[in-house]
């Protein structure tokens, strides 16, 4: 067996595989809006997958949350907060 370079054990993130039949949203930057895998724009221009409408609508809520959540992180690391 292989040795482990981790430090700690860590849980596995599964995504849903695209065979899984499982439909599949993006929020697409450039048309601001939900779209499935049978209209969806190229990867450069859209978040995803999710497993759902609604997730897909929320992305960018998500985006600007984990944003001020970095730059709050930031700000502390470098003394500022």
């Amino acid at each position: 067996m292989a040795e482990s370079v981790a430090p700690g054990r860590f849980g596995v993130h599964s995504d849903v595989m695209t065979s899984s039949g499982a439909p599949r949203y993006y929020w697409c930057l450039s048309h601001h809006r939900v779209e499935t895998e049978s209209n969806a724009c190229k990867a450069t221009d859209r978040l995803g997958p999710y497993g759902s409408a609604a997730e897909a609508e929320g992305a960018l809520d998500r985006v600007r949350e984990r944003n001020d959540a970095w730059d709050a992180e930031d700000a502390r690391w470098h003394g500022e907060a």
